[in-house]
């Protein structure tokens, strides 16, 4: 398919109408129109690192929110300057390389040039970072750049097709036909040599098998790629590959920028080889800028400094070995860097970077440059919320599919806990002691529907959390997105469950006979296990790793246990404790099902078989012994539903606060 995108401008050239037909999404055989190629400059770049202080130990929770709510800045410590004054600057059609020891900045950088620094880290105010001269915000470089970070975080449970497919839907524009972008997934598979692996899982290091190390960096790589940005940053795009694999993929990068693209990369000491490919280098040591251009001019560079590349030596190992620390030798390598670094801010080079850096508005009589991209919409996501929707759930639905610990295992756990809670209490007959079997079983009912479901799903969103904190930072969905469609993949689940647990143990335990009592019970119990699977989803999003919500999970529950009648009677509870009473299920779910069970039993159907024994003779005694009323069973059904949807909301809320806290 050719390249066709129709450009129409208006005579001022105020904006600019562009019209999307089929294209081959990012084949590296055409040129990018010089209207569209990028150069990208920064000026003034200082970042600084923030200290902890004892104050911010001892902020109340209540500062906290209002400080992730609210976009006003927050008091700032700086503990360290990370990088000094850099300015720098990357045409269109060359890769530039950064450089340096590790500790240099080199990736504090390109989080700055990328808009994604990590919390605690600050950028001066006066930092400028401009496309063509044009200053430019977060989300107007978000459009029109990709960022291959250094860590690659996938779901283990995808295929290396299934992620691209993903990644795709929600890459590339919301008018790109469905089939331009499966050809695109086809295509990319092919240029990053993927295709072997196409239909691998992608595993997780140490705990599932799948792809390699070199394998899951390409894959990191092919990602970011799929929508052909016109500006690339990628960190360490070579870390964990070997010599052929890793010049394969700055070939691939080299003919990108070839195409006309804005290629920046940081890079650990590449071989001789690799560093042929680069067209400029940027050497950044102890936070500053050691030199920048292209290899030619660094030879130049470091022999008038008397300190030249020794013959057939690899430079890129030179350069790194001159501006790095060795130790004992702390103050004659600052020296060193000092040295170099003073040397290169007043050489013509530099003088040349700060002239292009310094032209701001050059692109201002062409303000459509600032216009959204083709297929993103005003809030920066290039798919619709239905699109967005349906890929979450797709992709949850395969995870829970191909998760055995989630299907066959929690089916077998479920049928053999049922069974051995009918084998205890089978077949009870309606006499004093069978009331008090069955009415603990009932309640047993309730603590194993809440216990297994609850830490079911107490690591669904912790355990994911890294994932989706990237993909949200990227635009790839919304909060509401994910989380619905996390929640409704797993739903089929949290409602065979209750379905096989009821199944076994009613009739073996002899509870009230009649289907309607049956489907009644069931649905109760099903009610239960979604409402705790909400509030194992609430304790999942409020905590930050797995193991805390392991922690919280149990102390949690129990008080809500308590307050379900059996153990303390309803009447009783303490005033101080009656408004947290509200929001324990197992006080409505206990209520509705005794008076499932014990609402039809007349007196005289209970044997009392032992004189000078207290013995209720009908199930209104027993009700009354609980303080359970009959007319409030639809409330209490009412309650159950209320629960589902405040424990969930109150999820939604946790996980929308902890993603505005890392923007």
């Amino acid at each position: 398919m050719d390249d066709a995108l129709n450009t129409t401008l208006t005579n001022d050239k105020a904006t600019l109408i562009q019209v999307w037909k089929p294209k081959s999404y990012g084949s590296v055989k055409g040129q990018i129109p010089q209207q569209e190629r990028l150069t990208y400059t920064w000026k003034e770049i200082d970042v600084f690192g923030e200290a902890p202080s004892d104050s911010k130990s001892r902020e109340s929770l209540c500062s906290r929110i209002r400080n992730c709510c609210t976009r006003q800045r927050k008091d700032f410590n700086p503990r360290k300057h990370l990088l000094k004054n850099v300015t720098g600057v990357a045409r269109s059609g060359e890769l530039l390389a950064v450089m340096g020891s590790s500790g240099a900045g080199k990736t504090t950088l390109l989080n700055a040039l990328a808009f994604r620094s990590p919390p605690g880290v600050k950028i001066s105010p006066n930092a400028v970072r401009a496309l063509n001269g044009v200053p430019v915000n977060a989300e107007q470089l978000r459009a029109r750049c990709a960022y291959v970070q250094q860590d690659d975080l996938f779901i283990p449970s995808l295929t290396t097709r299934e992620h691209l497919l993903f990644q795709a839907l929600l890459r590339m524009g919301r008018d790109v036909p469905s089939s331009v972008k499966h050809h695109r997934v086809q295509e990319v598979l092919q240029e990053l040599s993927l295709v072997k692996c196409a239909d691998t899982i992608i595993g997780a290091p140490g705990r599932i098998k799948g792809l390699s190390g070199g394998e899951r960096k390409r894959l990191a790589f092919a990602s970011e790629t799929l929508t052909d940005p016109h500006l690339l940053l990628c960190d360490e795009p070579t870390s964990g590959l070997d010599s052929f694999m890793a010049h394969s993929v700055l070939q691939v990068l080299k003919g990108m920028a070839m195409k006309g693209k804005t290629i920046i990369l940081t890079i650990h000491q590449p071989s001789s080889e690799l560093y042929c490919l680069f067209d400029k280098i940027l050497l950044v040591a102890e936070g500053r800028v050691a030199f920048l251009g292209s290899p030619y001019q660094s030879a130049e560079f470091f022999s008038q400094l008397g300190i030249p590349c020794p013959p057939n030596y690899n430079p890129a190992d030179f350069y790194v070995q001159m501006l790095a620390i060795a130790p004992a030798k702390e103050a004659e390598c600052r020296d060193m860097i000092k040295k170099i670094c003073d040397s290169f801010a007043v050489s013509p080079i530099a003088r040349e970077v700060l002239e292009t850096a310094s032209v701001v508005g050059k692109g201002m009589d062409e303000p459509y440059m600032l216009q959204p991209m083709e297929g993103v919409g005003s809030t920066g996501y290039r798919s619709s919320w239905w699109t967005q929707f349906y890929c979450i759930l797709w992709r949850s639905w395969l995870s829970v599919l191909k998760d055995p610990m989630l299907v066959k295992v929690r089916l077998l756990q479920t049928a053999m806990v049922a069974t051995l809670i009918g084998s205890i209490y089978f077949g009870q007959v309606l006499d004093q002691d069978g009331v008090m079997n069955i009415n603990g079983s009932l309640f047993l009912f309730l603590t194993n529907m809440t216990f297994q479901n609850v830490f079911a799903v107490i690591n669904v969103f912790s355990a994911e959390l890294p994932v989706f904190l990237r993909e949200k930072r990227s635009r790839l969905y919304r909060v509401d997105t994910y989380f619905l469609g996390k929640t409704i993949a797993e739903l089929p689940l949290f409602i065979a469950v209750p379905f096989v647990f009821t199944s076994i143990t009613y009739p073996m335990i002899g509870l009230r006979a009649g289907a309607t009592h049956y489907f009644i019970t069931l649905f109760i119990v099903t009610l239960v296990a979604n409402v705790s699977t909400s509030f194992g989803y609430l304790i999942s999003c409020a905590s930050s790793s797995i193991s805390m919500a392991l922690s919280v999970g149990p102390p949690v529950v129990i008080p809500f246990l308590i307050f379900g009648g059996f153990f303390l009677n309803s009447a009783s509870v303490p005033a101080y404790f009656k408004y947290l009473s509200y929001l324990s299920w197992f006080r409505y779910a206990n209520e509705a099902l005794l008076i499932n069970q014990w609402s039809t039993v007349v007196d005289g159907e209970i044997a009392c078989t032992r004189a000078n024994v207290t013995c209720p003779r009908s199930g209104e005694i027993i009700l009354e012994t609980f303080n359970f009323r009959v007319e409030d069973f639809a409330l209490d059904i009412a309650c159950l539903f209320a629960l589902i949807v405040l424990f969930r909301l109150g999820a939604l809320l946790c996980l929308w606060l902890r993603s505005r806290s890392k923007e």
